[in-house]
């Protein structure tokens, strides 16, 4: 079963897939499927941008995470209890989100298109470089397809998404997502 569609559901689905994913890294030094990332660069990325975000479009803030050159696994899980905490006050959610680079949103529903879908995307990266399973769940692959398909001059510009990896149109909905999103589906990490 997919993740759920409300912003706190979807969030509770994705952050628990992906902290399994963390807890399951032995080499946080590993190379990833981001160029110059390792797999703790990809949970640093998600630690880092989104407090920002979140201020710069609202009064929330996040509180400091533990270092994660020194416990990865610490930091990503008080970031994601304090995002699900966000997202389970029904009076936060409701609240606007008013960032100056986008259209005025509900706040879970800003949380959910922006962070909530890069975790999403982030968790086939560390799967990758942790060699763990990389399966996604294919309805949201789909979704998320659908919804930045539309957009992708918009993203790419933005320098937050390389050049397209080109996938047969009949490839599995997930490695189209992985492509469209700048990564090769097939990527291995190289050897030792």
């Amino acid at each position: 079963m997919g993740p759920a569609t409300d912003p706190a559901g979807r969030h509770r689905a994705v952050a628990a897939d992906f902290s399994a994913r963390v807890r399951g890294v032995r080499d946080w030094d590993a190379p990833s499927p981001v160029a110059e990332w390792t797999a703790r660069d990809v949970v640093r990325h998600l630690l880092d941008w989104f407090p920002a975000f979140l201020a710069t479009g609202s009064a929330h803030r996040l509180d400091p995470v533990p270092d994660v050159d020194e416990d990865p696994v610490a930091a990503w899980e008080r970031r994601t209890q304090a995002v699900q905490a966000l997202l389970d006050d029904p009076e936060a959610v409701a609240g606007r989100f008013a960032h100056p680079r986008l259209p005025e949103l509900p706040l879970g529903a800003a949380v959910d298109r922006f962070y909530t879908a890069d975790v999403f995307l982030h968790t086939w990266d560390l799967s990758q470089a942790s060699g763990q399973d990389p399966a996604l769940d294919p309805a949201f692959c789909a979704e998320l397809l659908s919804g930045m398909r539309p957009m992708e001059q918009v993203m790419r510009s933005s320098g937050q998404f390389g050049p397209a990896v080109p996938v047969p149109d009949d490839a599995p909905v997930q490695d189209r997502l992985v492509g469209f999103i700048g990564r090769d589906p097939s990527w291995v990490p190289p050897p030792a």
